[in-house]
């Protein structure tokens, strides 16, 4: 994803394709559709492949989370349990959102910009990202925790 959306990183889209995910208006979507559309070569063909693509990837991340969490949450019993089961079904929720957000943003890529889309599509990526955000905390504090206990044990 980062070889096929490098080219959507100009001064006025430092992040790529998150400029787009991120722009919760109208305005914000025109600066970064118009910063892709004008210049040497337009990038919006480039920003549909890096959209397409990422259905692909979603599946996998989406999954792979899921079941790490679930893989982890075995290893507990209480709160850590519940919660690494909660996180795993919640990472398969991140990667419906991950396609609300894709169709969200292939409209405006198609030219079709309004606010409510850019809004919808921010509020589809923000919550993703938060629940990503959430799942990789999850296995990184409850892995390293199930590393100590197995250190500590041997």
């Amino acid at each position: 994803m980062a070889k096929t959306g490098a080219t959507l990183k100009t001064p006025a889209t430092a992040i790529g394709i998150i400029d787009l995910e991120f722009a919760y208006s109208s305005e914000k979507a025109f600066t970064v559709i118009n910063a892709w559309k004008n210049g040497p070569v337009d990038k919006i063909p480039a920003a549909k492949n890096n959209t397409f693509f990422d259905f692909i990837f979603l599946f996998f991340y989406s999954l792979f989370l899921y079941h790490t969490c679930k893989l982890i949450a075995v290893s507990f019993s209480g709160f850590l349990w519940i919660t690494g089961r909660l996180t795993a079904k919640l990472t398969l929720a991140a990667g419906l959102l991950d396609v609300f957000e894709n169709v969200g943003m292939l409209i405006t890529l198609q030219g079709h910009i309004s606010d409510g889309c850019s809004l919808l599509t921010f509020i589809f990526s923000i919550t993703k990202w938060i629940i990503i955000l959430a799942a990789v905390m999850y296995i990184i504090t409850s892995g390293s925790l199930i590393l100590y206990q197995k250190i500590k044990t041997d």
